[in-house]
């Protein structure tokens, strides 16, 4: 797997992560599962600047979504 697809799919666990933890907290439970879903995301974030030579701005992150969109989709 690319540093882009690392990137990728721990944006979009840590997109999914914020709603788990609203409804954790508006129900009074403790985000177990939420906090989980950061570490994991975190994980994969600092996976992908560590394996891409020079990092990621801001700016790279929509080029690294159409590049695994464009990898993995026909």
């Amino acid at each position: 797997m690319t540093a882009d697809l690392y990137l990728v799919i721990g944006l979009i666990i840590g997109a999914f992560t914020i709603p788990s933890i609203l409804g954790a907290l508006s129900e009074g439970r403790a985000p177990r599962t939420a906090a989980i879903m950061v570490l994991i995301a975190g994980g994969l974030i600092v996976l992908a600047v560590k394996e891409k030579p020079g990092g990621y701005t801001l700016n790279d992150i929509p080029q690294a979504f159409v590049n695994v969109v464009g990898q993995y989709m026909p």
